[in-house]
């Protein structure tokens, strides 16, 4: 299919975006969101999303493909899971309507078969139960009964917006316990050093403060400046 299509009014399918390498995806499996978001200003994330794979170990990390809905339509997801590759992750725009459900236990179903690394939606799923049993995380802004349609209009492979989160195909994707952020991809090499000294650099600090031999003086600097007695 070509992005240079003329597609009908509401719909655009274009093809999947490589992203980056299956190298950076594995060295990313390690980093936790927060220390990517402190890496990254500490202001960036999707907001509001919950957690519904049941174990809060189970990490997402991947490369997103991106879908915009209709809110309570999933029809161009199961377009989606025609086209993905093992280890992509769904990013869906759904403007956040919590409805109608567009993910349930039947898309898990073909999410395990495709091998699929992970949902996050910006709207509600369904079939909790079967969802909670893990292995595909999800993300979501809620959930309800009441199933989906299946009418379209829809976009596939487009810059979407995600629970405040912004997403362009072949963005890396993070989520775990602490929420979800997306990574540019052009940034992800430059940023990987980053989180590593990061990680390290908490490894310190936790080891002083679990030891008692923290400097009071970094926090009393603070203080001071603020015109606080120390």
């Amino acid at each position: 299919m070509s992005s240079t299509q003329t597609w009908p009014a509401g719909y655009r399918i274009n093809p999947r975006v490589e992203g980056v390498s299956a190298e950076l995806v594995e060295a990313f499996r390690a980093i936790p969101v927060a220390v990517a978001g402190d890496c990254m200003g500490r202001s960036i994330g999707a907001r509001g999303l919950k957690i519904y794979h049941g174990d809060l170990s189970l990490k997402l990390c991947g490369p997103a493909f991106t879908i915009r809905v209709r809110p309570g339509d999933n029809l161009m997801v199961h377009k989606a899971l025609m086209m993905v590759k093992p280890g992509d992750v769904l990013v869906i725009d759904g403007g956040g309507d919590v409805s109608q459900a567009v993910i349930g236990g039947l898309v898990r179903t073909t999410a395990l078969r495709v091998k699929l690394g992970g949902i996050v939606i910006d709207g509600a799923v369904r079939d909790l139960e079967e969802l909670a049993e893990g292995i595909v995380p999800v993300f979501a802004a809620g959930h309800t009964h009441r199933g989906p349609s299946k009418d379209g209009p829809g976009e596939i492979n487009v810059p979407i917006a995600c629970a405040g989160l912004c997403v362009l195909p072949g963005d890396l994707v993070l989520g775990d316990a602490d929420g979800v952020i997306a990574i540019p991809a052009a940034d992800v090499e430059a940023l990987l050093p980053k989180t590593l000294a990061h990680l390290e650099r908490e490894a310190g600090i936790r080891e002083s403060n679990e030891k008692g031999t923290a400097d009071p003086e970094r926090f009393n600097t603070l203080l001071r400046a603020k015109g606080l007695p120390v």
